[in-house]
């Protein structure tokens, strides 16, 4: 019996182990209990005094389209980009529950779902921005509202993708032991959700959460300076503060830019990162405990107060009340459908016809109006830079597995090299790579160096954490007694790279890769073209084609760039990702 706690995970849950990490004085208790509740006093007063700011009303002069480079603002900049992260953060999880769900528990959708996923990956932020930035003007009228919505959906656009595809994993890779558990308990499918598919899911999903906020800081600069169809839409942030500063030349105040997002993306890995992956240890999968686990000063004060208890007594109701009313939605299976009857297969045929009916309807009417307001011309040029990106990217891809795949295993394994390594690759991760940007395209200019060649630099900042960390998610759940295993039979360590850590992280690895290079594409936009001052680099490629035709509100050439990049990552997915993730699941996969 594994000792992964199937209980853990119910609200405000938790083995008694867990709160408590031995004999607790009474005033260290009340201690505790004091910093806990100024800190959650704290949390709730600052987003009151931010939340009047996001509604205020549009002045007589419209929407600004710049902001102060005082370094006075830099602290209320950094804390309403912080708000937006999270909030999108919040939304991108509820998206990954529901989407990988459903993707996950009912096979008819998951054939329109997962390549769906693929697609909306593939597209670039900025063609997510110049669709719907009037839709939440108009939905908001005459308030800062709708920019700010728009940002937020702009950064969630940047988040949600790696958690989907991360969480669909975590569902369809679950042990079988568990899954007859938790059928054998009669379970209701909430039941199952939050007793078994969230546990399993926490660890990699969890690094996958942390680098949605890396990725949510690199597209910061678009999301918060909005460039689309000739007009520009500024709202009160530090990536708007650095565009501003690169724009004026400032390299002083781009440097107190960079000198404020360490310190915030420190704080974030002390107060929330950290004691997050120290707590997600309870849910390895292993039969024996860890020789050094994790720990966390914030997490240890959390568990000394009486914080937990409170929460027991104040959702338990509300979770035991959610049991009853889900209930009629049936106990749990492997599939919501066990159909196997021939209305069924005639049911999958007509859903399939359908879907292509409607995907050549849709693909016809691009056509069309691709031919009547470009020409074709127009769309071989693009499939031509494409080609470029996507040798970029291919390269990109080889050459970061080739580096992060053994230092994440190494990570992932031995706590005490996490312990050390983890807040620097969480601070890497997560620090805007492009605020470097400008100092970066001053390094080309004077060294001359091409922009075809530098834009794979600039990519791979920001893009090689989503395959590090899916490696050290996946290293970390190697179970203790099978790295036991490996010692007590005296595997040299090429056999036991070979025999367990390759086979184990094969799969995190897959999830990595297919993350990484749907990101490598989106970052492309902010990659093969980057500017400071009067010095603007461009290089040969699909990112650039669609920057330049978002900004000067060219709606034919955004699609055209839009839709060969989603035809170039889909075919890749369809081609080699999703043959390689068949194959982990058949046989390298840890159940």
């Amino acid at each position: 019996m594994t000792m992964f706690s199937i209980h853990a995970a119910t609200l405000g849950g938790g083995t008694p182990e867990d709160r408590k990490t031995g004999p607790v004085t009474l005033g260290r208790r009340i201690l505790s209990d004091i910093i806990v509740a100024a800190g959650i006093v704290a949390m709730f007063g600052l987003i009151a005094w931010l939340l009047p700011a996001l509604g205020e009303p549009i002045g007589p002069s419209g929407i600004p389209s710049t902001v102060s480079t005082d370094l006075s603002n830099l602290p209320y900049y950094a804390l309403r980009s912080v708000f937006r992260m999270f909030v999108a953060l919040f939304f991108s999880l509820i998206f990954t529950f529901v989407y990988g769900l459903a993707a996950a528990r009912c096979r008819r959708l998951s054939r329109v779902l997962i390549p769906l996923l693929d697609i909306l990956q593939s597209v670039p932020i900025l063609g997510f921005l110049s669709a719907t930035i009037t839709i939440w003007l108009v939905l908001f009228p005459g308030s800062m509202l709708g920019v700010e919505a728009a940002s937020i959906f702009a950064i969630f656009t940047s988040q949600a993708w790696n958690m989907a595809f991360s969480f669909h994993r975590s569902l369809t890779s679950e042990p079988r032991e568990l899954d007859e558990a938790a059928r054998s308990l009669g379970l209701t499918r909430w039941q199952r959700f939050w007793t078994l598919d969230v546990p399993n899911s926490m660890i990699p999903l969890l690094w996958n959460a942390m680098m949605s906020v890396g990725g949510g800081w690199f597209f910061l600069t678009a999301s918060e300076m909005i460039s689309v169809n000739n007009r520009t839409y500024a709202l009160p942030g530090i990536g708007s503060f650095v565009a501003q500063a690169a724009d004026e030349e400032n390299l002083g105040a781009i440097g107190w830019a960079i000198v404020t997002m360490i310190a915030v993306v420190l704080l974030i890995d002390v107060l929330l990162w950290k004691p997050l992956t120290a707590w997600a240890e309870k849910f390895r999968i292993t039969q024996s405990q860890s020789a050094a686990p994790k720990t966390s000063a914030v997490l240890t004060i959390i568990r000394q107060s009486h914080i937990d208890d409170l929460f027991v007594r104040l959702f338990r109701p509300l979770g035991d009340l959610l049991v009853r009313v889900t209930r009629p939605l049936g106990r749990t299976g492997s599939r919501w459908t066990h159909e196997s009857s021939t209305r069924s297969r005639v049911a999958d045929v007509v859903f399939s016809v359908a879907v292509g009916v409607l995907i050549v309807i849709g693909v016809a009417q691009m056509l069309i109006v691709i031919h009547r307001d470009a020409g074709f011309g127009e769309l071989g040029r693009a499939l031509g830079l494409g080609m470029l990106t996507f040798l970029r990217v291919m390269l990109l891809t080889v050459v970061c597995s080739v580096v992060w795949v053994p230092i994440g295993a190494l990570i992932g394994m031995n706590p005490k090299i996490s312990r050390f390594l983890q807040p620097i690759v969480q601070v890497l991760a997560s620090f805007p790579s492009n605020f470097t940007f400008p100092f970066v395209t001053m390094w080309f200019v004077l060294c001359s160096i091409d922009i075809n060649w530098g834009s794979i630099l600039l990519m791979s900042l920001g893009t090689q954490w989503y395959i590090l960390f899916n490696v050290i998610a996946g290293a970390s759940q190697i179970p203790d007694d099978l790295r036991e295993m490996t010692r007590s039979f005296r595997l040299d360590w090429r056999q036991r790279w070979r025999t367990l850590i390759l086979p184990s992280v094969f799969g995190a690895w897959c999830t990595g890769g297919i993350t990484a290079a749907g990101g490598a594409w989106n970052a492309s936009i902010v990659s093969e073209i980057v500017s400071y001052g009067k010095h603007t680099l461009s290089a040969d490629g699909l990112g650039a084609y669609i920057a330049q035709a978002t900004e000067n509100g060219d709606t034919v050439r955004t699609v055209i760039g839009v839709a060969v990049m989603s035809v170039f990552v889909v075919a890749v997915n369809r081609l080699f990702w999703n043959p390689l993730q068949r194959l982990a699941d058949r046989r390298f996969s840890l159940n």
